[in-house]
């Protein structure tokens, strides 16, 4: 399994991260983070506004941009479900994916 707890959102080349992430699994391995996403249809300066705000992320992507980049990296099933407002604009979200048998 690998887990990790609001990190990614920080890190500037994501889809290497997720690509890394993928090859440490076994296969059947699965990934399960807490991250924060940002609201679809935020512009870049709305979004970067609203990271300021919160403090603890930056270059946040949408569900459905994180969403793209699991399925690029090879996993399936992917989830992403939103909870709370962590700030306007962007939600605190549990990411969940699997890598195949």
């Amino acid at each position: 399994m690998v887990i990790s707890n609001c990190v990614i959102n920080l890190a500037a080349d994501k889809a290497r991260v997720l690509a890394e992430a993928f090859r440490v699994l076994r296969p059947g391995g699965r990934f399960g983070v807490s991250d924060i996403v940002a609201d679809p249809g935020l512009d870049p300066g709305e979004r970067i506004e609203a990271e300021r705000g919160l403090g603890c992320s930056a270059s946040t992507l949408t569900a459905e941009e994180y969403r793209r980049h699991l399925l690029a990296a090879g996993f399936t099933g992917a989830t992403i479900t939103r909870h709370h407002q962590a700030a306007p604009g962007l939600h605190s979200a549990v990411v969940q994916a699997a890598r195949p048998a």
